[in-house]
């Protein structure tokens, strides 16, 4: 889907059917390139509708941000400390 598909979609938002959210939602995350979003992000017509939009949707924090500070957690601290601690009861 091409940037001006989506900048007249976010032009009309948040009055998005269904589909259109799920449309701009998926370029976001998968087709879009960071100069497409910084050339979207700078077009003065739709700039209220854009920050709304990654607002509600884009910049919120959810459970895949959860689990990747957990995983983030696990590898960087949890390991570790185990080998901390069984290296200081003498069994590492």
């Amino acid at each position: 889907m091409l940037r001006a598909e989506i900048a007249a979609i976010l032009a009309r938002y948040p009055d998005l059917t269904d589909a259109e959210l799920q449309r701009v939602l998926r370029w976001f995350r998968t087709e879009a390139t960071a100069m497409d979003v910084a050339m979207l992000a700078s077009e003065e017509d739709i700039a209220p509708q854009y920050r709304q939009f990654r607002s509600d949707h884009i910049d919120s924090f959810g459970l895949r941000d959860l689990r990747n500070a957990a995983v983030f957690l696990g590898i960087f601290v949890g390991i570790p400390l185990a080998g901390f601690l069984l290296w200081g009861s003498g069994i590492g």
